[in-house]
């Protein structure tokens, strides 16, 4: 990658990568001639674009493929950065803004959709409302992050984050490992290679900064939103706990209320189309590969309602 915003290799084989201020755009490579439409990926926490299958599935159809590592993760980290902090969810909308802005720079004219997981998801859904990007055809929402599996201890956690991140905006409220992670990555036996540097096993540590944020625009979402493009909300069939004695950790969500995200995607806007993906885990995409093909079957049938 060229520090000076100019395309250069990247990590993974067939794609391109430029900096883009404090974020990092990805594209897939050669492109599309007269593509049908843009896609942009945008990742969760602990998280970045490594998911290459999707960038096949999407050029399948058309869509030239681009991501966003957005600011302190992935291909992001800069020397000194604590992963993943922030201290508004506005923060991701910038990264959203200045990576569509950047496809519309070389796609003039080229209807975009916006695919995002979990936080990605949220930051998404907060940016599609307050910023109407004029190309921006369609919404993706794999399992956003609307709410954590209730629990005594999320209350807890929940009740003392604004007060902490006043004054203690880089506290270490929780840290735990990531057994979805694990159990996801190939060198443990799952069936996905990644940097576990960048999606680490070990869990990154939730700040109190960050988890202010997320839950200011969690309260956003439960308030309703007005989000003026058509919206896909994919979820699992259920959630479970993220530990290693569940024998469903292969088959659920262990990281979000998919109860929460039933309850509140009609919330988000006047065109919201849901998918249950049975057997489905946290992200839809990376699921065995029954549900998986649900979930780019439900993409792929939702995507006329975007782009005609």
């Amino acid at each position: 990658m060229d520090d000076a915003g100019t395309w250069g290799d990247d990590v993974l084989a067939g794609f391109e990568a430029r900096a883009l201020g404090p974020a990092t755009l990805v594209r897939a490579t050669p492109p599309i001639d007269s593509p049908r439409g843009a896609v942009l990926h945008v990742h969760g926490y602990n998280d970045y674009f490594f998911q290459t299958h999707l960038a096949e599935f999407f050029a399948g159809l058309g869509f030239a493929f681009y991501a966003v590592d957005l600011r302190r993760a992935g291909r992001s980290l800069r020397p000194g950065d604590v992963p993943h902090l922030i201290g508004d969810i506005g923060e991701l909308g910038d990264d959203i803004s200045a990576a569509a802005e950047a496809i519309a720079a070389e796609l003039s004219g080229v209807p975009l959709v916006v695919h995002a997981h979990s936080t990605g998801g949220l930051a998404a859904a907060i940016w599609a409302a307050d910023r109407p990007f004029p190309v921006l055809a369609g919404l993706i929402l794999d399992s956003p992050f609307f709410a954590r599996p209730d629990n005594r201890r999320e209350r807890v956690l929940l009740h003392a984050v604004g007060p902490v991140a006043r004054m203690r905006p880089g506290a270490v409220l929780a840290h735990h490992p990531s057994r979805y992670a694990a159990h996801l990555l190939s060198e443990q036996g799952g069936s996905w290679g990644f940097d576990p540097d960048w999606k680490t096993p070990l869990g990154i540590p939730a700040r109190a900064a960050w988890l202010a944020a997320v839950r200011r625009a969690q309260r956003r979402v439960a308030r309703g939103l007005d989000i003026r493009v058509p919206v896909l909300v994919a979820r699992a069939g259920s959630s479970g706990p993220d530990t290693p004695d569940n024998p469903l950790l292969g088959v659920q969500d262990t990281a979000v209320d998919v109860a929460a995200i039933a309850r509140l995607a009609p919330r988000l806007g006047p065109d919201v189309t849901e998918a249950v993906i049975t057997g489905g885990i946290h992200e839809l995409s990376l699921s065995s590969p029954v549900p998986r093909a649900a979930y780019l079957a439900s993409i792929r049938s939702w995507l006329p309602k975007a782009i005609p």
